[in-house]
């Protein structure tokens, strides 16, 4: 048993190591999901329009029909301008702009 994982190269993993890793390598179930298809931030370009609480038709492309906010992975915005996008949102609705829960 010793010899046999002495043969086996660094690349080369068994079937417990493998984790749903297809032939060419890309990842299909483990790891971070990509929703969103190419291009960065839409609010990172410089004709991207500013995030502001008072922009309810702006506002309203983040939220789910449930009304939930839609996380990074799908809406691919960035990190920084997410927490505000967050704060926007929470603050319309604090402000009865925007619903809570749509019904």
């Amino acid at each position: 048993m010793a010899e046999q994982d002495k043969t086996k190269s660094k690349g080369e993993k068994g079937a417990k190591g493998t984790r749903g890793a297809t032939s060419s390598g890309a990842s299909t179930g483990a790891g971070r999901a990509s929703y969103g298809g190419r291009g960065g931030c839409p609010f990172s370009a410089p004709d991207a329009p500013t995030i502001d609480y008072k922009d309810i038709r702006l506002l309203q492309r983040f939220l789910s029909e449930q009304g939930k906010i839609m996380p990074t992975t799908m809406t691919n915005v960035s990190r920084k301008n997410q927490r505000i996008l967050v704060k926007a949102i929470k603050r319309a609705r604090f402000l009865a702009l925007l619903p809570y829960v749509v019904e």
